[in-house]
């Protein structure tokens, strides 16, 4: 559905082409081979063909498809097709179940890794010198398949189905001239039915409800690796296979409909290629993206386009692989299939490395279990430190245990001793959720201290210049503080303190002995000192009633100041003398630009006539070097530091930031705050700041197996030695992400393991090791890697390589590196099908990755890499670059392809279900979504937009808004009012933000047509469409496919 805006001139969607009609010779996206479902296809094994069952006789009835090409018929009483299609049996027509696959048998090259219909490949020959003419049979009980290959300028329909209905999924089987009279299959997105198949070599298909047939007389197995060839018994033909590079000869077949399936002939999805240019079963996915001859297809069907409207689908196969391993909250790898040579990684143009969450939030009931090795200290192997793990391999009878990482056999301390049972397993297994569960938490020892652990320390760092104080922001932050201080970490141990500075710095005196704080003011900026130094920092429980006080009287204190200046360089030093002994976490209220003192900064601003030249990137790098040597000594004495920032002018975010990224802190921008409109949001967020659980005095190390090894970090930390991650302060809204090198020219070893241990103390004063552990194939073929690539990790490596490339060249060269890379890896991808399959026109891809170009286009049209000049401002989109350095990949990728979610059909519903449940449907982030009558919610994570059409009733726009649902709607706040559809829209939003806590969404409400808020909050953000001369979703995959068939 689509929206009228005459008013909207710079924010008009670019008109989408049309006949929107699926290609007839190949779908708009078809899965590996013929399947069901957004899933991909890898290697399965081909159907065995038992010549003696008896088989059903043909229908006497006429074939539905019949080829136009003169002098061939399709009657199957007529000559018989040629000697590579096996024997036929005239009249007749055989059906089985796939029979199930011993461990001693090979797959054939078409197994899924994954939930996955797999589909046994056609034994035919492909196009060309081994085709042969059209033959159609007709079974009883389905309708009639054809088999051959018609012309190619015919496209045969199914009877009563016009051009663009006769394909119901655009996940069709690729390259289909011909479409079977059967009902259509399932809309995108749609279950996944028919055979399911084992997903690795020598592992059983577990196929129910099917009928086993007698095992063929003479079989063949296909072998696993690329270029293999397997001699196998005598047969009529020998016909090419659908694995790259594979020869092989067929089993003999009884009829030329032999090969199908009895699940198979019931799912129209599955049915196997039959277009002139499949000479082969497909294992990728492709999209058709331009009109060939004798095509009636104009372009490409926007809505063959792969969304993400489902979320962050993270693969499960890999999972199903390796139970053992943790779960992928805490760490994500780009692949789960490890190259096994530097050849082979130098063909992954993608990023190659992990995200890691050490301290992600678990889910209830599966909480990271604690181990406490009160007597035989912790297990760890004596050459690479690595952890005990459910990896390791006991023996000699439970004697000796030998590392997963180096291979190193280590003695088992007898106290943690346990004989093995007959399969070699401890029979105290149950009892060991180190040697069982992926995630373990280990209580360290004495010998893993430095120094005794700290007690949780909250340090404030507070502007109260005239702006801060005009603004409200001195007041909220005032009372959130005292409203979070019961809830506090570390109670009774927690330690609190507080400056404040306009163009003096202000030290406050919290002794439990007074009534009153004492305020004492240093105005010597250039040699700062600490008056009382014993008595800034005190401990909460014993000076409650003091900082109470404190609190009250912060806001009316600094009521009439009317100072501009700021002494932040001076204050900054200050804080460092007085948490020095302690660490701690600092927490910033910055609201005026640093104007004295060490520290203080120019009004560089966003200077438009720099944009464009090699001294663009100027802008986003701090100005001042003296904010790096500060950081670095704040990560020395293990403090953290988190920067608020408020203001309505330049407040250099690029410079300021530099505290949060080397101490592992955090950005929070308010701009333009106004303590009426960004109290709710500031509140929330500060309070989760102070409230969420925090590691204190951390490093984190990531170890992995021989031959492997991180060479590069990236988010907010400070790297101490090659591989050792300082962070003063961890919580579960960090991420971390790091690159990875093979160092040995060829990997000799099966898998390798990957371990990540996080040092930290707890709240409760304990020491402890929080430890991750993942295996991981190692792959030989480019295929597989990319068959096993996480989309998720991969956008989140390219958007930090992205973000820190914009700190060193253009903009432009930025978004150009992102796409360079999709590029890359698509062109390489397509090269390892170029020779056996027709690709023609069409764009292909591992169905892993059927998201990344759209990812890769948010990413370009965010906010640290969009635009130029005029796109954002400048503090806007250093924060931004700030924040997503530092986000998870689940929030990551839901800010670069939020919700948009249609609100005014559930309003309106008389009765509704369970609100537990999601039941709003996303929709494509493009304004064709948008329908003039409709509510919609935009959500991305940080805000809601919430966007009332032109057309929308008036009943609706006043039950939630009152009386001023007609006027300007930038002066309208969204609250709950006495009737059911505001009660049921307030539940809606109250369960969004619960749903992701980690920030407080704003509602901005935006009326259609109202400009330029509309452009602002809604339109330019709508990834699909083209905005501002940037492309659009379609013209972006014609872009990237251009220049994949450049140079393929």
């Amino acid at each position: 559905m689509g929206t009228e805006n005459p008013n909207r001139t710079n924010f008009s969607p670019r008109p989408m082409t049309s006949p929107f009609s699926a290609p007839q010779n190949a779908s708009p996206f078809s899965s590996a081979g013929p399947v069901a479902g957004p899933e991909s296809s890898a290697f399965r094994p081909n159907n065995p063909i038992a010549s003696s069952q008896v088989p059903p006789s043909f229908s006497s009835g006429p074939p539905a498809f019949r080829s136009l090409q003169p002098g061939r018929s399709n009657d199957p009483a007529g000559p018989p097709p040629p000697s590579s299609y096996g024997q036929p049996q005239t009249g007749s027509f055989q059906r089985f179940s796939s029979p199930q696959f011993s461990p001693a048998q090979v797959p054939s090259p078409q197994t899924s890794f994954g939930e996955q219909t797999v589909v046994a490949p056609p034994v035919r020959p492909p196009a060309g010198p081994f085709s042969s003419p059209p033959v159609s049979f007709q079974l009883r009980p389905q309708p009639p398949i054809p088999v051959g290959s018609p012309p190619q300028s015919i496209n045969t329909v199914q009877p009563g189905m016009n051009a663009a209905s006769s394909i119901g999924s655009p996940f069709a089987a690729p390259g289909t001239n011909l479409q079977p009279s059967s009902p259509p299959m399932r809309a995108t997105y749609s279950a996944t039915q028919g055979t399911m198949q084992s997903a690795f070599t020598g592992y059983p298909s577990q196929q129910p409800n099917a009928v086993l047939q007698a095992p063929p007389v003479n079989s063949v197995a296909f072998p696993p690796q690329q270029g293999g060839y397997t001699p196998g018994p005598p047969a009529a033909s020998r016909p090419y296979l659908s694995q790259q590079g594979s020869y092989m000869q067929s089993p003999p077949v009884a009829a030329p409909g032999g090969i199908y399936s009895r699940d198979r002939m019931q799912h129209p999805s599955s049915l196997p290629p039959t277009g002139p240019a499949q000479g082969l079963v497909e294992d990728f996915s492709s999209l058709h993206l331009g009109s060939v001859p004798g095509s009636l297809d104009a372009g490409i069907d926007s809505k063959a386009l792969s969304r993400p409207l489902d979320g962050d689908l993270e693969p499960k196969s890999f999972a199903e692989m390796y139970p053992l391993n943790c779960s992928s909250r805490y760490l994500r790898l780009s692949t789960c299939g490890i190259p096994n040579s530097q050849s082979l990684a130098s063909k992954w143009h993608l990023p190659l490395g992990a995200v890691v969450c050490p301290l992600a939030e678990a889910p209830e009931g599966e909480e990271v279990p604690i181990v406490n090795f009160v007597t035989t200290g912790i297990i760890r192997c004596k050459r690479c430190r690595t952890y005990v793990n459910p990896y390791v391999t006991f023996t000699d009878h439970g004697r000796k245990w030998r590392c997963n990482i180096c291979s190193l056999l280590n003695d088992v301390p007898g106290e943690y001793y346990a004989q093995l049972d007959a399969s070699g397993r401890r029979i105290d297994l149950d009892q060991r959720p180190e040697l069982t569960k992926g995630s373990v938490e280990f209580i360290a020892p004495t010998e893993y201290m430095i120094r005794p652990p700290m007690p949780p320390l909250y340090f404030f760092l507070i502007d109260v210049s005239v702006c801060a104080v005009r603004s409200g922001m001195l007041e909220v932050v005032a009372q959130t503080i005292k409203s979070c201080l019961d809830s506090l970490p570390g109670f009774p141990r927690t330690q609190i303190g507080f400056i404040t500075y306009d163009s003096t710095v202000h030290f406050y005196n919290m002794k439990s002995s007074l009534t009153q704080p004492q305020m004492m003011v240093v105005s010597d900026l250039d040699d700062i000192f600490v008056p009382l130094p014993d008595d800034l920092l005190v401990n909460l429980s014993e000076s409650r009633t003091v900082v109470d006080a404190f609190l009250d009287s912060l806001p009316s204190m600094f009521q009439e100041n009317v100072n501009v200046e700021s002494a932040f360089g001076p204050a900054l030093k200050a804080a460092l003398m007085v948490m020095s002994q302690l660490g701690g976490k600092l927490l910033i209220f910055q609201n005026t630009l640093p104007s004295l003192g060490a520290g203080r900064l120019r009004l560089r601003g966003d200077d438009a006539r720099v944009y464009g030249t090699d001294k663009e990137h100027t802008l986003r790098v701090p100005e001042d070097p003296f904010y790096k040597q500060m950081a670095a000594d704040f990560s020395k004495f293990q403090i953290a530091v988190n920067v608020y920032a408020f203001s309505d002018k330049y407040t250099d975010i690029a410079t300021l930031g530099t505290l949060a990224k080397y101490t592992g802190g955090q950005v929070y921008y308010y701009p333009n705050f106004v303590s009426s409109v960004h109290k709710d949001k500031l509140r929330h967020e500060l309070a989760r700041d102070l409230t969420r659980e925090t590691a204190w005095e951390a490093v984190l190390r990531i170890r992995c197996g021989r031959g492997v090894r991180f060479t590069s970090y990236h988010g907010n930390f400070m790297l101490r030695s090659t591989d050792l991650m300082a962070l003063p302060a961890v919580d579960c809204d960090k991420a971390y992400a790091m690159q990875l090198c093979l160092e040995e020219t060829l990997l000799t070893t099966d898998t390798v393991y990957f371990q990540v241990a996080l040092l930290y103390t707890s709240s409760s004063a304990e020491r402890r090791i929080r430890v991750h552990t993942v295996a991981a194939p190692v792959v030989i073929d480019l295929g597989q890697m990319y068959r096993l690539a996480d989309t998720g990790a991969v956008v989140s490596l390219l958007s930090r390589l992205a973000i820190e490339k914009s700190l060193c060249y253009k903009l432009e060269e930025a978004r150009a590196s992102v796409q360079l890379r999709i590029v890359k890896a698509l062109r390489e991808y397509r090269n390892l099908y170029a020779v056996q399959h027709r690709l023609g026109g069409r764009m292909i891809y591992p169905e892993s990755l059927k998201l990344l170009p759209l990812y890769g286009l948010a990413l370009c049209r965010s906010t640290p890499l969009r635009g130029g000049y005029a796109d954002a401002q400048l503090d806007e989109r250093c924060a931004a670059g700030y924040t997503m350095m530092a986000l998870p990949a689940k929030k990551l990728l839901k800010l670069l392809y939020p919700n948009l979610i249609r609100l005014d059909e559930y309003l309106l519903k008389s009765s509704f279900a369970d609100e537990s449940e999601n039941i709003w449907e996303r929709l494509p982030l493009a304004a064709e979504s948008l329908d003039s009558r409709g509510l919609y919610i935009y959500d991305d994570g940080f805000r809601f937009v919430i966007w009332f059409g032109r057309m929308l009733s008036p009943d609706i726009a006043r039950s939630l808004l009152g009386e001023d649902f007609a006027t300007d709607y930038s002066k309208v706040f969204l609250t709950e009012r006495d009737n059911e559809m505001s009660r049921r829209l307030t539940r809606i939003i109250k369960k969004y933000r619960e749903s992701d806590p980690s920030y407080y969404q704003l509602c901005h409400l935006v009326r259609q047509g109202e400009q330029p808020r509309e452009g602002f909050f809604l339109l330019a953000n709508l990834v699909e469409d083209q905005v501002g001369g940037t492309n659009g979703y379609t013209d972006w995959i014609l872009q990237l496919q251009r220049q994949v068939q450049q140079n393929a």
